[in-house]
């Protein structure tokens, strides 16, 4: 089978990573509004964050989903089409029946659609592996970041306008359609065969890889300052007297500045030759981008420049995602791709979880030590930005990655 050209791989896997990043930005960006507006602590919030779950559990199922599947279908397509149809299926049951009971139902829905699509990126990584060649690599991270933050910004930002303007059925149906669309891609491709690993296999050969531990350690101080402080930037604009429809449309502003972040952090990162030094260098202004929260924080700028550090940090934070992944899918071993990127997800997944907890706590305890709301989230967000130049700066001392 005659290996497909580049842009058909990008728009391939970018609509793969679209249809993830749109549930899950809806799910985790609208949720926290709403309840941070019905008066929910922000550690309340913050806990709200184990309903994701399955994205770090999915590494207990990682080697099924790598091993098996049909290859006459598409080993990786067996998994992909089947999950992308049902959670077209639960968007547009919620859309035709709206409860009584909406954040009951907003939570486990959470939680239904987490399951589903953390399963489906098990085989979407497990496939943009074998797709891609390693010069492909920077630019292939860039598209998944750039898709999957556009379609968190959909789902996070558009659709919570769409929501404040037009309420629950217009939005899941919404989404249930764009769902829809972003499968034609998938349903078209034709998937070449693929060497595989058995499930036990595809596990010993992984923890038997010298550094592994290592390099899941640097992962996990890479993530979570970068997510404790971006775990409570929505909170804080409800704080700050922002309405819901106006932090939606923020959201939906911060979309373009991601994208061309991804993009462009992605091409670098295929153009230098080290991985480490993209690695630092766009963590670094990762934590730059969370320490820029400390202006609105303080009242230091106005409406203008709330938007200019909302896009920043979309930019930069994009970039280093990129630079990321795309160290992350070099480790990967071509017959347990989804195995090895799923362990390594999974990891950076627990710092999200991590730094979210721990940001709610962090800027409850801030803000009640400081005595002011907004000192106490500059102080929050000073040490956010602390801790993400730390993993930064770990990258390139302890330089290690599994062989």
């Amino acid at each position: 089978m005659k290996s497909p050209d580049l842009r058909y791989k990008l728009v391939l896997l970018g609509s793969l990573y679209l249809s993830q990043g749109l549930p899950f930005g809806f799910m985790t960006q609208t949720v926290p509004v709403l309840l941070r507006a019905e008066g929910a602590s922000l550690t309340t919030i913050g806990d709200t964050s184990i309903l994701m779950a399955p994205w770090l559990l999915k590494v207990l199922w990682a080697p099924l989903v790598d091993g098996w599947g049909s290859e006459r279908f598409g080993r990786r397509r067996s998994w992909i089409v089947p999950l992308q149809g049902l959670t077209v299926l639960l968007l547009a049951g919620l859309a035709l029946a709206p409860p009584t009971d909406v954040v009951s139902v907003l939570l486990a829905a959470t939680f239904v659609t987490a399951l589903l699509a953390s399963t489906q990126d098990i085989a979407t990584d497990g496939l943009a592996v074998s797709l891609l060649s390693e010069r492909e690599r920077g630019l292939g991270n860039g598209v998944q970041v750039a898709a999957y933050r556009q379609g968190m910004v959909i789902g996070g930002g558009a659709l919570l306008v769409v929501f404040a303007r037009s309420g629950w059925s217009a939005s899941f149906a919404t989404m249930a359609g764009l769902m829809a669309l972003a499968t034609v891609p998938i349903l078209l491709h034709r998937e070449a065969p693929a060497p595989r690993a058995t499930p036990g296999e595809s596990v010993r050969g992984l923890l038997a890889r010298p550094g592994v531990l290592t390099w899941l350690a640097l992962l996990v101080g890479y993530k979570v300052g970068e997510q404790m402080g971006g775990a409570v930037t929505k909170p804080m604009l409800v704080d700050l007297g922002l309405d819901i429809e106006l932090i939606g449309w923020l959201s939906a502003a911060d979309s373009t500045a991601s994208l061309l972040g991804a993009l462009l952090g992605g091409w670098v990162v295929g153009r230098i030759p080290s991985r480490t030094t993209a690695l630092v260098g766009f963590g670094v202004l990762q934590a730059v981008g969370v320490l820029g929260w400390v202006a609105p924080a303080l009242g230091w700028v106005g409406l203008e420049g709330l938007v200019v550090v909302k896009l920043a940090d979309g930019f930069v934070g994009s970039m280093a995602t990129a630079a990321l992944f795309t160290a992350m899918m070099d480790t990967c071993r071509p017959e347990a791709g989804g195995t090895d990127y799923t362990v390594q997800a999974s990891v950076v997944v627990l710092a999200s979880f991590l730094g979210s907890a721990l940001g709610g706590r962090l800027a409850d305890a801030c803000i009640h030590g400081m005595g002011a709301a907004g000192a106490g989230y500059a102080l929050h967000f000073a040490v956010g930005a602390m801790l993400t130049a730390l993993g930064a700066f770990a990258m390139g001392v302890v330089r290690v990655r599994p062989s």
